[in-house]
Order: C-alpha cells, then sequence, then structure tokens
C-alpha cells in the first residue's frame, strides 16, 4: 500500500502523462493519423495490413512498433531498473527523448514517416522509464490500464472495499494529465503544426534538468523515493 508520495512523484506523474497526450493527439490531427504513445490500436492495423497482403502497410505498422519498443529498450538498458528510485539516469533518458521529438518535427513537416518513427521510439522511451513505483504500475503514454484501474477501485468502493486513496489519486492525476496534454496539443498543432512538438520536447528537457538538480540537493543516504 502507497502510503505517502513525494511532490516530486505527483509533478513528474502529471508532466509525463501531459507530454504523452500532447504527442499522441498530434500523432492523430497529423498526415499519417495515427496513434504514437500506445500500440493497441497500431498492433490491430499491423494484424489487418497482414490479412490484407498489404506489405507497404505491414512493414509501416511494424516499424512503428519497432521504433516504440526500441526506445523501451534504451530506456531499459540506461535505467537498468523500472521501480522508480531518486539516484537512477533518469536526466539522461529525458534528454534523449527531448532530442527525439526535436529531430521528428522537421522530418514529419516535410512528410517523412521517419519522424512517426522518432516519436514513438520517444514515447517509448517515457513509457518504459518508471513502469512501478510501491507495487503501482504506472504508464504514462496509454490510458488503458489507468482506466482500468479506476473502474476496480469504483467498484470496490460500491462494494464497500477498501481503496487506497493516493493510488486512486495517482490514477485520476494521469488520466486528467493525458487529457489536458490531448487538448493542449490539438490547440497547439491548430497553429504551429509539428512544430508544436518542442514543447514537449522542452518539457522534456526542463525534467531533465530539474531532476539532475533535486538529486543534486538530495543528502546521502536519502535517495530512496518512497
Amino acid at each position: 500500500m502507497i502510503s505517502k508520495l513525494p511532490r516530486w512523484v505527483w509533478f513528474g506523474a502529471w508532466a509525463l502523462a501531459f507530454a504523452g497526450g500532447f504527442i499522441n493527439v498530434i500523432g492523430l490531427l497529423g498526415f499519417t493519423h495515427q496513434a504514437i504513445s500506445h500500440l493497441t490500436g497500431t498492433t490491430s492495423l499491423l494484424a489487418s495490413a497482414v490479412a490484407s497482403l498489404d506489405g507497404a502497410s505491414a512493414l509501416h505498422f511494424a516499424a512503428v512498433i519497432g521504433s516504440f519498443v526500441l526506445g523501451c529498450m534504451i530506456s531499459g538498458f540506461v535505467i537498468r531498473d523500472g521501480a522508480l528510485q531518486i539516484g537512477r539516469r533518469y536526466g539522461v533518458v529525458l534528454i534523449v527523448e527531448s532530442a527525439m521529438l526535436c529531430v521528428a518535427v522537421p522530418l514529419l513537416k516535410h512528410g517523412n514517416v521517419l519522424g512517426v518513427y522518432s516519436a514513438a521510439c520517444a514515447c517509448g522511451l517515457q513509457n518504459a522509464m518508471i513502469s512501478t513505483y510501491s507495487g503501482t504500475v504506472v504508464r504514462t503514454t496509454h490510458l488503458s490500464g489507468m482506466f482500468t484501474d479506476l473502474g476496480i477501485f469504483l467498484g470496490h468502493k460500491l462494494r464497500g472495499l477498501p481503496v487506497e486513496p493516493l493510488r486512486l489519486r495517482l490514477c485520476i492525476l494521469i488520466i486528467s494529465a493525458f487529457f489536458c496534454g490531448g487538448v493542449a496539443g490539438a490547440s497547439a498543432f491548430n497553429r504551429f503544426s509539428y512544430s508544436a512538438l518542442y514543447f514537449p520536447a522542452g518539457l522534456a528537457a526542463s525534467g531533465a534538468f530539474a531532476y539532475g538538480f533535486y538529486r543534486m540537493r538530495q543528502k546521502p543516504g536519502t535517495n530512496r523515493a518512497s
């Protein structure tokens, strides 16, 4: 059971989920009209392309999935653990994510699908960066698990079963942040086109520097998040 959440965890979870919603809505509004931050729909599209013997589309969807997984692999290699803990190299992953989003902008402006792959890789980096906190699964680039948890919590509440308030609040926080990111992303895309991706790129870079500063201020022996 989660007994407490440090303030930086709340801020970090909100910022990452906001960025995930922001990036994904740009993918949906862009020339490929395709989700970027999660793979459920992309896997279904891949299956449909294979069934239709559409080799070009199948290769594209497989490349999107592979790019996301590549991002997860890089994150796993750099951080080495999915459990949230101060002292791990989250700043490095955030800087790489920022760079991948910046690379995606000129590619997407020229209609190059490599921009989609770059953005998908960035989302994989982010999603794998923090997988669990105190036994709670945390995802910041898609909401299926969050909505599932919310439904379970509400069902338990109706049955009079105990519900962990902080876990419920974390769930609601991520859902609302992803939604707000989508609203902001749609508005920014309508005004700035693909250059809007510089906003989540800047957010990731700012998070990297903020994390580095926070880490430097921690005293020895106080590097755990819980």
